[in-house]
């Protein structure tokens, strides 16, 4: 159904609608025109031929009819060769005579001086359906006209030649000319009524490319991936999205992929698989392993397509929400509502809090009794306890308020580890928990320095509540990742944390401890994506004293300077093997 005139389409104006140019198109016009050029010249032809051969076998002896045949076969030839295709118009111009007027004239001319039982009638249908199909119906009805007037003519002639009975002839004509009005009549709406469908076809076919053209924009800047993958786990296609959200180097460059290559994608594979065997849609979350990176998880719906062609097999459309976006649409809400809050509180309690330290600290000075003087000490502790809370809700609110777009200057990032974890030694006295491995490489990193010691401490000492006494049980590693950006990795030999906690881990106000505000971790993430890094926690193996130990690792994949560390990447990625991840 085509828009009304006065709402026009969405893809742009009708071509059926009024005011469009109707006109064939050009090379279609182009093709029937010469069509009929090449029937006049084959029809000439086959004139000259038949009326040698009569003239030959002695039949007759004129010689008009072989020169009438001539003149039109070379007429119908020069227009072919030289004329070019043109619309025929309503009046008697010179594209009319030079095809039009030719046909009529030279049949006309067959007809008169045939002395054979020859009848040339049936010759004049070639100029009223070219008159039809290549003009108006005006011009159709006139050539029509002429072929009835040019025959009734050649009865009367005969009529005068002959004496006796003509009525014979005067029918034949009135037939024959009725059936040429006929026939431009319904040849001329056989061919408008084509020319409207192929009309609407072209706009039917334009509507689908331009549907075609935004669906594929549309898709191609999805935020989501998009995977379309038949039943042997070949990926037909596959937007950008989904291929940075697979991550691997084959499949970002490869039209088409085998997904159960990797051991990574096996979860896809998996969901895919029953998919298929279930007919139905499924829905489920699939973390996506990565060597050398941080585990990805996503939320992945499927969706099986219709059996077409009579075959048996349909796609399975796979739509992948990474759920980092996920939760940082949920982490946006959260803090939307309890950001501001969080800050004037911490603001009011500040004061308050300072006072009662320093009125514990005064009236410690004067107590002598032990009993009292532990009292004190619990207000002390207490007191302690809520200033870090408050600096850690003020941490938030600067973290927050802190513009994106600012120019983070780069730092050498072994470094910067190394005296950082100096530092940290000093202060927690645990030079024998914590072990430091760094890159033997000069290794650069956008990140400003205060942010990355915030960054590091705070994993530092997440680290050290969970971790055991024992040497080594703490350890840092800092060098290139094999992708080539740096890498910064926090390990302790904790215990595995429940699921629950697991999937919260990265959210504020979250924390599996009552005397933790559970800001910790989000303050590292935030500060990992202002400047352009990310941070993935999971469980991974390492030597301590001789044994394979499995632990609690967060793995920082921080933004490097390409011209610095494109030379170390090749020489370095060896040594970074001991302490790339290990999944479970």
């Amino acid at each position: 159904m085509n828009p009304p005139p006065d709402q026009p389409s969405w893809f742009g104006p009708s071509l059926l609608d009024p005011g469009v140019d109707r006109t064939d198109k050009p090379q279609e016009f182009e093709r029937l025109w010469r069509g009929f050029m090449t029937a006049r010249v084959t029809l000439g032809l086959v004139l000259l031929l038949l009326q040698g051969a009569i003239y030959a076998l002695g039949a007759t002896k004129a010689a008009i009819p072989i020169l009438i045949c001539s003149g039109y076969l070379a007429a119908a030839l020069a227009v072919r060769l030289m004329a070019r295709p043109r619309q025929l118009g309503q009046t008697f111009d010179s594209q009319w005579i030079s095809t039009l007027g030719v046909d009529l004239l030279a049949f006309a001319a067959l007809q008169l001086t045939q002395d054979s039982s020859i009848n040339f009638a049936p010759l004049f249908a070639l100029p009223v359906l070219m008159a039809s199909i290549l003009g108006s119906l005006l011009l159709a009805l006139t050539a029509a006209a002429a072929v009835t007037l040019l025959l009734l003519a050649h009865a009367s002639w005969i009529s005068i030649q002959v004496p006796g009975d003509t009525s014979a002839h005067f029918l034949q004509a009135a037939l024959t000319g009725a059936g040429g009005f006929v026939i431009a009549f319904l040849a001329n709406q056989i061919a408008t009524r084509l020319a409207n469908v192929e009309l609407r076809a072209e706009r039917s076919q334009l509507a689908a490319r331009v549907q075609r053209l935004v669906n594929e924009l549309v898709i191609e800047s999805l935020t989501d991936g998009i995977l379309v993958v038949d039943q042997r786990g070949t990926v037909r296609a596959a937007n950008p999205a989904a291929r940075l959200l697979l991550g691997a180097e084959r499949a970002l460059q490869a039209p088409s992929f085998d997904l159960v290559s990797l051991l990574g994608w096996q979860g896809l594979v998996d969901l895919m698989r029953l998919s298929f065997s279930e007919r139905r849609a499924q829905q489920a979350d699939v973390t996506i392993h990565h060597a050398g990176q941080g585990p990805r998880r996503v939320r992945v719906r499927t969706q099986l397509t219709a059996m077409q062609g009579g075959s048996d097999e349909s796609l399975c459309v796979m739509f992948l929400q990474d759920q980092r976006e996920m939760e940082a649409r949920m982490r946006t809400e959260k803090l939307a509502s309890m950001g501001r809050m969080s800050a004037a509180v911490a603001h009011e309690i500040r004061n308050p809090l300072a006072a009662i330290a320093q009125a514990n600290a005064l009236l410690d000075e004067d107590l002598s009794d032990a009993r009292h003087r532990q009292l004190t000490q619990m207000v002390r502790q207490n007191a302690a306890r809520l200033e870090k809370i408050v600096e850690e809700i003020l941490d938030l609110s600067r973290v927050q308020q802190r513009d994106n777009a600012i120019v983070v200057n780069s730092l050498v990032l072994n470094a910067a580890v190394e005296r950082i974890c100096r530092d940290w030694q000093g202060q927690t006295q645990s030079e024998h928990q914590l072990r430091v491995q760094l890159s033997q490489h000069r290794i650069e990193v956008q990140f400003e320095p205060e942010h990355l010691r915030r960054l590091l401490v705070n994993l530092l000492d997440n680290a050290s509540r969970y971790a055991s006494a024992q040497r080594g049980a703490i350890q840092v590693s800092a060098g290139l990742s094999t992708s080539g950006q740096g890498a910064l990795s926090v390990w302790s030999d904790g215990a595995p944390m429940d699921q629950s906690v697991e999937r919260h881990l990265f959210e504020p106000f979250f924390s599996s401890e009552s005397r933790s505000s559970g800001l910790g971790l989000y303050i590292c993430r935030a500060l990992c994506e202002q400047h352009g890094a990310t941070i993935a926690y999971y469980r991974s193996a390492r030597e301590l004293k001789g044994k394979t130990v499995q632990g609690n690792e967060f793995l920082v994949s921080l933004r490097s300077a390409p011209a610095a560390n494109a030379s170390a990447a090749a020489s370095d990625n060896p040594a970074l093997t001991p302490w790339l991840p290990t999944h479970r």
